[in-house]
């Protein structure tokens, strides 16, 4: 049986509670299929409704078409069931302490925004917005959390966005207060970690995409009945939460094997513990050598005067690629390149130690937090070439 997809504008900040009557009759399984685009951003809803086809026939099983921010530039669309959003939100409460009072800092459209509201739909509660359509302001979330009510409290953040909570001590201060604070999106340096958790907040590590309703693995841990498996260290993910497929692409390699998705990251299971090394996809070959971006991050955030970091390659003749830095400084630093290179030396071969650096204002960023390494890379080859 077939339905039509149709799109849902969903507007930033507080109007964004206009589609929750949609999103509980999605939730409860009552359709139509929905395809939420940012209302408010033209470009963005051509960019979307081209490629994924609103109007066009659909699966009647199929709640929500949540777009991936992907690593192409091309959308693929992840074909999600009311089910599916169900047992990820359900999961996620069990895994938390209950369900709660859930607050919004995160674009409404894409999944981890989504999620937040959804969240709340199975909590019953009505949920409190920040309105970050021009950028993240942590000065509002003092007030924000304080109009939350209710026995629990979440909210769910990107790295950026808890850097720059972490450096106003009103916000630092109003994160303390809730029960669970999800960080996900990107991988999070451990020293900024480690602030927050000396602050006092309740940090929880997602790790999850579209394909899987957001966050299924939480501190390592999968929530109740996910699966995890690595194949040629490629992460495997299985389970409630999973896409049926994607919009359009019935034959997509990522869905292969019935009741699996196969990532595009490395990982490690250790005692039932997942660990993420990096993306298959953005390594880097160098002098012979595989160089995975995040493990070279790693290294460079535990320098005193790193804010934030991305890694990533560019040609290079006599090495195939380099390895490049770009780097937001702490204010009032300017780190060189020696320095840097000294710093992760010990912990790194020397080949995969940065041989470029860019000190920069701010990291350009894909989806909700994920640094764009190929913007990055075009933006500063262009500049080094020019």
């Amino acid at each position: 049986m077939t339905s039509t997809l149709e799109v849902l504008h969903v507007k930033p900040g507080p109007a964004a509670r206009e589609v929750l009557p949609q999103l509980k009759r999605a939730l409860a399984g009552g359709g139509p299929a929905l395809l939420p685009v940012p209302a408010a951003d033209d470009r963005e809803i051509r960019r979307l409704t081209e490629a994924l086809h609103p109007g066009d026939p659909i699966d009647e099983s199929t709640a929500l078409v949540v777009a991936t921010s992907g690593t192409t530039g091309t959308p693929k669309g992840a074909m999600l069931t009311a089910g599916a959003l169900r047992a990820s939100g359900q999961a996620t409460h069990a895994r938390l302490g209950g369900p709660g009072s859930w607050l919004l800092a995160l674009p409404p459209h894409h999944i981890a925004g989504i999620q937040v509201l959804l969240r709340g739909i199975l909590a019953g509660t009505e949920p409190v917005i920040v309105d970050v359509a021009t950028g993240f302001d942590p000065a509002l979330l003092p007030d924000a959390i304080a109009a939350m009510t209710g026995a629990r409290r979440y909210t769910s953040l990107v790295p950026t966005q808890l850097i720059k909570a972490l450096d106003h001590p009103a916000a630092t201060a109003a994160l303390a207060e809730l029960d669970a604070v999800l960080l996900g999106g990107a991988a999070t340096p451990a020293p900024v970690l480690e602030r927050a958790r000396t602050a006092g907040i309740t940090v929880v590590r997602t790790y999850g995409m579209s394909e899987t309703c957001g966050g299924c693995v939480y501190d390592g841990v999968p929530l109740d009945g996910v699966r995890v498996r690595i194949e040629d260290s490629r992460v495997l993910l299985g389970g409630p939460v999973l896409a049926t497929g994607y919009r359009g692409l019935p034959d997509h390699p990522a869905f292969a094997e019935p009741g699996w998705f196969r990532t595009d990251d490395a990982g490690l299971l250790s005692g039932g513990v997942l660990s993420i090394s990096g993306r298959l996809d953005e390594a880097i070959s160098t002098g012979g050598l595989t160089v995975v971006p995040q493990v070279v991050e790693a290294a460079l955030s535990t320098h005193p005067a790193v804010a934030e970091c991305a890694v990533f390659g560019v040609p290079d003749a006599r090495l195939g690629q380099r390895v490049a830095a770009a780097v937001v400084p702490v204010p009032g630093t300017a780190p060189t390149l020696e320095e840097l290179r000294a710093h992760v030396e010990p912990a790194l071969d020397s080949t995969a130690a940065p041989r470029e650096l860019h000190l920069m204002v701010a990291l350009p960023l894909r989806g909700p937090g994920k640094v764009d390494r190929r913007a990055l890379a075009a933006q500063l080859t262009s500049r080094t070439k020019g």
